[in-house]
């Protein structure tokens, strides 16, 4: 007896032929409906289908400003089936050659009038024409047949810490199943306005920020450039969700006590959601002191999208990353390979499994076979810990956050997070260096609050040892006016360690 043929996998981008008259995207002044958006974003599918680019092997590189035009030309890619590469509009000329070398893309989409690197010269470029404000069409748009859900959706490029960039080629299956276990974690609808100010680069700004709601059939309002005004502006104009990242709440914890309409504006929010890097406790509990409101965190990375979310209807629990998403498998693993045992104070590796993983690094088989174990799972370099009840807790990196001194494995994100708590710490970072006694010895960067009254080493070490454990405090301190951090805010430790 013959098997029935496999259903067949829904759209990307359902409410494109739903609702035409239903607000879609705006960035500053510019909208457009989601009729607006099928019509421009259906009108480059037939040039991307006919310039060679779709098939196999084909690319187009997106020049991912953060404008309407980035949006429409990122949904015209997908609607083609043409696997986009996100192109950093901040990228520098040695990392551009890499991604463009190592993705080949076949053209490139822009803005009109974009002025693009020299680098981009070969490809056949793409304007992208938007004209907000021309209407809805009488009817629904037609969409192109979806591809197949392994096919490549996106390729986005990791920030290389340790090497070259790797291209992590994303389908369209773990695109759809990220997003969809996100609605059901966070009750995101298409009632929801989503306001945000992220680049449209990476998994974060585009994935979440812009497709996440054209996915949900409901509306974004992005910033354009972040600022604490704007956010206020949009959620007291009925927005519902913000997204952003540690240095933007941090803003936000530095402005809500003395700002009564930030205040207002957030407390109206229905979810406040910190991603990108840990938020420190302290920004947490000065939001929720001004705001009456909490932020909540979720845990992914460009190779897996979306592992771990507090959960909108579950304790927002400062300091964790929640519970493991709807299809994604989680554990915590030794050194050894052995998985840890069910002890709340145990530190492993997280390695994760499930429909939202990539189907691996674009040219690097090598890189696949380090990632994956034999049977599966992700191995993501970050390390965590796990309460009773399942909040993951991280506690850094394997190789920058990992501290082992004295015999005791140290977490560098709980040191932060204590002297963060010290009114003299504005900014802190928390990494080990060799000590032939203890093997590694804990260093705190700090920025102080006070540049010319900065707190002492010791004062500072014996606040750490009351908050935590005497082995847990910093046997350094080093001062700087600022820690270098990358274009979504992560502190960049192998910049301190140099």
């Amino acid at each position: 007896m013959s098997s029935a043929p496999p259903a067949p996998f829904p759209a990307l981008f359902p409410a494109l032929a739903a609702d035409p008259g239903r607000p879609a995207l705006r960035f500053g002044e510019r909208s457009l409906t989601y009729g607006e958006l099928a019509a421009a974003a259906g009108a480059l599918v037939p040039e991307l289908s006919g310039a060679g680019i779709s098939g196999a092997g084909g690319r187009v590189a997106v020049w991912a400003t953060p404008t309407l035009e980035t949006a429409v030309g990122v949904v015209a890619a997908l609607l083609a089936g043409v696997p986009v590469v996100p192109l950093n509009p901040k990228v520098g000329e040695r990392e551009l050659a890499h991604i463009l070398g190592d993705s080949a893309p076949k053209a490139v989409l822009a803005g009109p009038g974009e002025q693009l690197p020299a680098a981009l010269d070969a490809l056949a470029r793409t304007d992208v024409e938007v004209t907000p404000g021309t209407g809805a069409p009488d009817r629904p748009v037609a969409l192109p047949a979806e591809p197949d859900p392994e096919s490549p959706a996106l390729i986005v490029y990791t920030s290389g810490t340790t090497g070259p960039p790797k291209g992590a080629v994303l389908p369209r299956r773990a695109v759809a199943a990220s997003l969809d276990a996100l609605e059901d974690a966070w009750q995101w609808t298409a009632d929801d306005v989503l306001v945000h100010g992220l680049p449209l680069f990476h998994v974060h700004g585009l994935i979440l920020g812009i497709l996440g709601p054209l996915r949900r059939g409901g509306s974004v309002r992005h910033l354009g450039r972040f600022s604490t005004d704007g956010v206020a502006r949009e959620l007291a104009d009925g927005a519902t969700m913000l997204f952003g990242v540690p240095t933007m709440y941090h803003r936000i914890a530095e402005s809500v006590a003395d700002d009564a309409g930030l205040a207002k504006a957030l407390s109206g929010a229905r979810l406040l959601v910190s991603g990108s890097a840990a938020l420190p406790v302290h920004d947490h509990q000065r939001i929720a002191a001004a705001a009456g409101c909490r932020v909540i965190e979720r845990y992914g990375m460009t190779e897996t999208l979306m592992n771990t979310s507090v959960r909108a209807d579950g304790e927002p629990r400062a300091g964790t990353v929640g519970v493991p998403l709807a299809g994604v498998e989680l554990r915590l693993v030794e050194e050894s390979g052995e998985p840890c045992p069910d002890d709340p104070e145990a530190v492993g590796e997280i390695q994760v499994r499930g429909p939202n993983l990539f189907s691996g690094y674009l040219n690097r088989p090598d890189a696949d076979a380090a990632a994956f174990t034999e049977d599966g799972w992700f191995r993501t370099g970050d390390m965590a810990v796990r309460d009773p009840d399942g909040y993951v807790r991280i506690v850094g990196r394997k190789a920058t956050d990992l501290i082992k001194s004295g015999g005791y494995k140290i977490g560098a994100g709980e040191i932060e997070n204590a002297l963060l708590e010290h009114p003299g710490v504005r900014e802190a970072a928390v990494t080990g260096e060799p000590d032939p006694d203890l093997g590694e010895r804990i260093v705190a960067w700090i920025v102080p609050t006070d540049p010319e009254q900065p707190p002492g080493e010791a004062e500072l070490a014996d606040h750490v040892a009351a908050q935590l454990a005497p082995h847990k405090r910093p046997r350094v301190v080093r001062y700087l006016a600022e820690l270098p951090r990358n274009d979504m805010g992560k502190i960049m430790k192998r910049a301190l360690d140099a």
